[in-house]
């Protein structure tokens, strides 16, 4: 009998912690370079920042973190992957690797650094969203080859969501860049915005669906 009023007051004593669980926003955290950091923008023209407004106007609770670092490499955001995803993070967006193209990087050491960027948000229970990227053409049909693959093939070899190149519809496109001819305005990075946003709901839904089935036990 008494072993089963302890057992009843755990369970009880779980319910909130479940219901506060899955009540709470969505946290996602950006792990990027300048594209997503803000070169040049007030905070509030940033891809996380634009993109946390889109998202709450179609009725998501959620709460985007910008961990944006202009001139990082792939390398750099393994090195500081641990301070830079906080705990309770649900879900995280990868934007990193235009740096090591254009620096000419060997593709190799890009792919096994996102590789271990996945593998250990993944351990934590983290999804991702993979934001892809394309080598600059004047480094040779071998290398852009190379480059451009690793995308695609962590996405399914780790049954991520993958959103192919980041730039989409943007690169080259003036209007929306800044004098650099690299960097989007806040222009380029609101069509960033409304590209990337049905891929982005479907990372919430999939979050969505783990505490599902965490609170079903």
């Amino acid at each position: 009998m008494v072993l089963r009023v302890l057992l009843c007051n755990c369970l009880l004593a779980a319910l909130p912690l479940e219901a506060a669980a899955a009540s709470r926003p969505t946290r996602i955290v950006v792990l990027g370079d300048s594209l997503v950091a803000g070169f040049q923008l007030k905070a509030s023209d940033a891809f996380p920042a634009q993109l946390e407004r889109a998202l709450k106007a179609r009725g998501h609770s959620v709460e985007i973190i910008n961990a944006g670092v202009s001139g990082d490499t792939t390398a750099g955001g393994l090195e500081r992957l641990q301070w830079a995803v906080p705990d309770a993070t649900d879900a995280v967006i990868l934007e990193l690797g235009a740096n090591d193209a254009l620096r000419g990087l060997d593709p190799a050491l890009a792919k096994a650094n996102l590789e271990k960027i996945i593998l250990a948000l993944k351990l934590s229970g983290v999804e991702v969203l993979l934001a892809g990227m394309l080598a600059p053409r004047n480094l040779g049909s071998t290398y852009g080859s190379a480059f451009d693959a690793i995308y695609p093939e962590l996405a399914k070899k780790h049954g991520l969501l993958l959103y192919p190149f980041f730039l989409d519809g943007i690169a080259f496109e003036g209007k929306f860049n800044l004098g650099d001819g690299i960097h989007p305005n806040g222009g380029g990075v609101a069509e960033i915005t409304r590209r990337i946003l049905p891929l982005v709901e479907q990372l919430i839904d999939r979050v969505g669906n783990k505490r599902a089935a965490a609170s079903k036990g």
